[in-house]
This record gives C-alpha cells, sequence and structure tokens, in this order.
C-alpha cells in the first residue's frame, strides 16, 4: 500500500479560516527553506482569498509572493485554489482571463491546480480544466462537498467521474465546512474509488471536532492524500495538525513517510506566529473552539471568522448565533448551494441582512449578488428554487439556464487598455481583472513606494531634487 500523501495547507487555508488570510509574506519566507526539506506532497501557498488579501489588506503583490515560495520551494509541489470561472474572484470572467490567469499561475510556479465550482456545476470547470492541461500542469478537480436532500454519495461518484472524463488527473473531496463525518468519509471514498480510476484526496475542517477522526476512517478507506495543518495553525475551524496525524500513522500501512523532528522545526516557527495573532485579536478565540453546530449551519471556516468580522465592525457580535440559524435558511430557500466562495459570502451577507433588518421584513435588502444566485449568473444550484421565491427575489428577470460564460464576452483587450497606465509586469493586468479598484490603488502604491525609495536614495547619495 502506498504511503498517504500529505498536502499542508498553513500558507493559504490554516490562516485564513483562523486569521482571515493575514499571515504576511515576511512571515512566511524564514521557514520555507525547512519546509521545503520536509517531504510534504505538496505545499497549497497560494489562490483561494490569499490573492485578495495580499492586494487589499497587506500591500503586497501575490505573484511577488507566489515567486519568493517558489525560489525557496525548489523540492515540494506548490498547490493553489481556484474557483472555476470565478478564478480567485467573486464572478464570472470571459474564458480568455481564465486561460490566462493559468498560464501565468504555472509560469510562475503553481504545479497543482485545485479547480472547483461553488455549485458542482461542471460547466464552470471546463476552461480551467483544458487551459491547466494545455499549460502541463495536474488538474486536481474538486468537488465541493455538503449535505441536504438533493445530495447523495452516488451523486458525487458521478460527478467524479464527470471530472474524470473532462481531464482531471486527480480528485479532491472539499469539504470545507467540516460536515463529512467519519463512517460518512469512510463510505464516500469507497463509494467514489470504485467509480473512477484516478488519485483521491481529502479536504475537511476541525470546526465540528470531527476531523482527525475522518482523515483516518478516509485513509482506511483508500484515500490517496490528505490535507493538514501544521499544529500552532491547526484545529478550530483549520485542519487536522500535520504532526497528530503523522504520528497516528507511523510504523503502519499507511505510513506518511514524514519525521517529527523535521516538522517540529515548522511547528516553532508558526508557534510565535499563532502567539502573535492571539495577542494582537487576528485570531479571534472563537474561531478555536469546537462547534458541533456546524454540522446545521454548514458555515467554512474562512466563512466564520469573516462574519465575525462584520458583526464586530457593525457592532453587533451578540448577533452571530442568530446568523448563523439564518444562513441554513437561506441557504435553503437558494437551492441547498454548497457554502464555498463565493456562494458562502454571498449567503452568509445576506443572512446578516436578513438579520440586522429584521424590522424590515426577511429579504427586504437584497444584495445585488444573491439575486444573481438565484437568476442563475453563477450557474445552476443543485436543487430547483421555488418560482415564488424567484418571483420575489428577482421579479421578472430572465433566468440564466446556459454556461453563464457564454455571454461574457472577451475582456483581455479591454484590461490591457485599462492597466497599462500602471502596469509593471504582465499580471498586473489579472490583478487589475479580478479587483480592479483594489489593485488600482494597489499599483497607485507600489509607485509611492518607489518614488519614495528613489528620493531616500538621491539624498543618501547628496541629490537635491527642487
Amino acid at each position: 500500500m502506498p504511503k498517504v500523501l500529505i498536502t499542508e495547507t498553513v500558507l493559504r487555508d490554516a490562516h485564513q479560516s483562523l486569521a482571515a488570510t493575514r499571515m504576511t509574506t515576511e512571515e512566511m519566507l524564514p521557514i520555507l527553506d525547512d519546509m521545503d526539506k520536509v517531504g510534504y506532497y505538496s505545499l497549497e501557498a497560494w489562490g483561494g482569498a490569499t490573492f485578495d488579501s495580499c492586494l487589499r489588506f497587506l500591500h503586497e503583490d501575490p505573484w511577488d509572493r507566489l515567486r519568493k515560495i517558489k525560489d525557496h520551494c525548489k523540492n515540494t509541489k506548490l498547490q493553489m485554489l481556484f474557483r472555476g470561472q470565478n478564478i480567485l474572484g467573486y464572478r464570472h470572467y470571459a474564458d480568455d482571463v481564465v486561460e490566462y490567469f493559468v498560464q501565468k499561475s504555472i509560469a510562475n510556479g503553481i504545479d497543482i491546480i485545485r479547480i472547483f465550482d461553488a455549485l458542482n456545476d461542471a460547466r464552470n470547470l471546463e476552461t480551467a480544466i483544458k487551459a491547466t492541461i494545455k499549460e502541463g500542469g495536474h488538474v486536481q478537480a474538486a468537488i465541493s462537498y455538503t449535505t441536504s436532500p438533493f445530495h447523495t454519495n452516488e451523486g458525487f461518484a458521478q460527478y467524479a467521474k464527470q471530472l474524470e472524463e473532462m481531464g482531471a488527473h486527480s480528485i479532491c473531496i472539499k469539504d470545507m465546512s467540516g460536515l463529512l463525518k467519519p463512517y460518512e468519509a469512510y463510505q464516500l471514498v469507497k463509494t467514489i474509488k470504485n467509480t473512477v480510476d484516478i488519485p483521491i484526496q481529502l479536504h475537511t475542517h476541525y470546526t465540528a471536532g470531527l476531523g482527525s477522526m475522518t482523515l483516518l476512517k478516509a485513509i482506511e478507506a483508500g484515500v490517496d492524500g490528505v490535507d493538514t495543518a501544521i499544529s500552532p495553525l491547526a484545529m478550530g475551524t483549520s485542519h487536522t495538525p500535520t504532526e497528530s496525524l503523522v504520528a497516528t500513522l507511523q510504523g503502519t500501512p499507511y505510513d506518511t513517510g514524514l519525521e517529527l523532528e523535521k516538522l517540529d522545526v515548522v511547528a516553532k516557527h508558526f508557534n510565535k506566529i499563532r502567539e502573535d495573532y492571539l495577542a494582537s485579536g487576528l485570531i479571534d478565540p472563537k474561531v478555536l473552539k469546537v462547534d458541533v453546530n456546524a454540522l446545521r449551519y454548514q458555515v467554512p471556516g474562512g466563512m466564520l471568522s469573516n462574519l465575525i468580522s462584520q458583526l464586530k465592525m457593525a457592532g453587533k457580535s451578540d448577533k452571530l448565533d442568530e446568523v448563523l440559524e439564518e444562513v441554513a435558511n437561506v441557504r435553503q430557500d437558494a437551492g441547498f448551494p454548497p457554502l464555498v466562495t463565493p456562494t458562502s459570502q454571498i449567503v452568509g451577507t445576506q443572512a446578516v441582512n436578513n438579520v440586522l433588518f429584521a424590522n424590515e421584513g426577511r429579504y427586504a435588502r437584497v444584495t445585488k449578488e444573491f439575486k444573481g444566485l438565484v437568476r442563475g449568473e453563477y450557474g445552476r444550484c443543485p436543487a430547483p428554487v421555488s418560482d415564488e421565491f424567484k418571483s420575489k427575489i428577482i421579479g421578472d428577470e430572465e433566468v440564466i439556464d446556459y454556461r453563464p460564460a457564454d455571454k461574457i464576452a472577451p475582456e483581455i483587450d479591454s484590461l490591457r487598455q485599462r492597466v497599462a497606465p500602471y502596469q509593471e509586469q504582465d499580471e498586473d493586468l489579472l490583478s487589475l481583472a479580478l479587483f480592479e479598484q483594489v489593485a488600482i490603488k494597489f499599483f497607485e502604491w507600489r509607485k509611492q513606494q518607489k518614488y519614495n525609495l528613489d528620493a531616500n536614495a538621491d539624498v543618501a547619495n547628496g541629490v537635491h531634487t527642487i
């Protein structure tokens, strides 16, 4: 039996789940050489919310982050999370933008692209899968796992088969909310393994306290690889601790081959970061506790930390339980979409509106994005949405029943014109494509920083400008 492969998430999903994606590149760099020596199958180091967070909050170029990580990690595959036709943004983009983004991601250091669609609508993965294959990358196509009266193991297995036929090199069961219980994981992995011929990886969270048990049963069922997080940034809304699983599997047919001594070096670095985050409030203790109610709410770790942040800013932290209850209601109304970006933000924000403005009535304030979800702008929801609810949310607007991107005109040429005043690298076009206003602010900040550096250098060299 081959060893179980370990994907380490601390550079992306672990801090996205616990600390709202605020880890800086500077905090990562000192430990990367040691991480490269551990023997991980891959490092999940990019994608997800990191791109937005770099530009919006950290004054960092996400492409520069990727290149720096790659410079230090020559022996370990780098992996990213890619939202299909949404790329790393919150809407569908034209096919030419998706293709260019994949090209540049692989050119800058990504080896494995984990591609998913929030609604499990395979039409939204077609372009990204084809582009990744064309560029020589590894396609890990993901199933967004959820539970509802409309989701079954057999249905997930058939979706996995469809993804395999589309060209996927491996399948990821993406349990973003930690809903997958141990014995259900065993049956799901068995069902999918009996249906496809490519490797299966399991990604789950610790939110409901099930993570380690779920991974162990999946491993017994024959899963090929699992996602874990180094212990200081594990558990809570994050993942199973890497060291704990490695120790559990040592000396068994599933032995990972990783050494605890090397992992301890990594853990010591991130333990200091954890302490700093707790002291500064960047990690809220609420995201560290076990919450079995997550099985009801189906809220992913990143979504929970963002909901907490939203309510804090509104001065309504006491409304969290009420909002979580409303998330489940809104999800049912919208056709049971899995809660993962962007649907998690869409459903979550609408639930916040329903609670904060309850005196005006439920759905009195409907976001543009929620209207888009009900209308079909993001793809096909798993369950039918009632005509009555559609009418309430979108009135007599057209319902989209085709692949949404089919009606999006090519965007690259117009993007070239808009980015021209700011562009310093090819990749700037893609930053602008995904987050135009945020990217422009970053470009202007970057230009000012360069000006300040040049001015300081002139002063140091005795050059005076008027």
